[in-house]
């Protein structure tokens, strides 16, 4: 993918190397002390500090050049899907809220709860933050054999495409109905996310028309969509296939919703919910 770094984005949070959100340095920590005798309360013990940032929060790690670069990639992603989604809202006479995106280490609080690298990528709709351990790139290259940065775009477009379906209010609908139809749920689940692939097929289409795309992009994120279907997760794990315990959809779902949006570059072509679909 053509892109060039700059400026880290205004709505870049980087936790990498911190525990659990936050970790207290030496100042923040003589702070809870003398908060703790002020107040007669053990505030140093009290889970007080975590997940805020005080004054002297050191990260645990260094970072190498190559990790820096993925950050400005990721940076760079975050602000190209905003402009795109920008532009999209506002034609439609909308206006477009920008997602956050956290980078961090192993775990981290959200809106949502303590989220766990194990738990790949995520978006969260109560904070309106995509949250990321960049560590999942490399398993998406070693583990699912799909290399490339347009492969790691494709995986931050889709969790925006979460955010954008929130905005939207699709987010809060599809909720609703999981409840009324508990049935349903993983049925219902596995539209939301297909539909997360379409919109990121729309940046994508974006992309392609400002000549950002290189040879072999649009095949790395198919790749990556297809490598990470339910149905290949589930043979490559068990030897089976049960699509009633889809949450995702399968392989060719993925593709072909990613597909659907990269062609036409437009929301209405990715109604995931209408009838008939995916």
């Amino acid at each position: 993918m053509r892109w060039t770094p700059g400026k880290r984005s205004a709505n870049l949070q980087d936790l990498r190397g911190v525990s659990g959100g936050a970790k207290l340095g030496m100042g923040g920590t003589v702070i809870l002390l003398v908060l703790s005798l002020v107040f007669g309360k053990d505030l140093l013990n009290s889970g007080l500090g975590e997940g805020v940032s005080l004054p002297g929060a050191q990260t645990e790690r260094a970072s190498s050049p190559e990790e820096e670069r993925l950050v400005d990639f990721v940076s760079f992603v975050l602000d190209d899907t905003e402009a795109v989604w920008k532009q999209k809202f506002s034609q439609a006479g909308q206006t477009y809220p920008a997602p956050k995106l956290t980078v961090f280490t192993d775990s981290v609080r959200s809106g949502c709860g303590v989220g766990e690298s194990a738990m790949g990528p995520f978006y969260c709709p109560a904070d309106r933050t995509a949250y990321i351990d960049l560590g999942f790139y490399r398993e998406l290259k070693a583990r699912f054999g799909a290399p490339g940065d347009f492969a790691q775009a494709y995986v931050l477009a889709h969790e925006i495409g979460h955010h954008v379906q929130n905005v939207l209010g699709i987010e809060r609908r599809m909720r609703q109905q999981q409840a009324a139809r508990p049935s349903d749920r993983n049925a219902l689940s596995v539209r939301m996310e297909l539909q997360a692939d379409c919109f990121a097929g729309i940046w994508a289409n974006s992309t392609a028309k400002r000549d950002l795309l290189e040879t072999g992009d649009a095949e790395e994120a198919l790749q990556a969509a297809s490598a990470i279907g339910d149905d290949r997760l589930q043979k490559s794990a068990t030897g089976r296939v049960n699509p009633e315990t889809w949450t995702h959809g399968s392989s060719a779902q993925r593709v072909a919703w990613f597909k659907r949006g990269m062609q036409g570059g437009r929301i209405e072509d990715c109604d995931t919910f209408a009838e008939g679909s995916p």
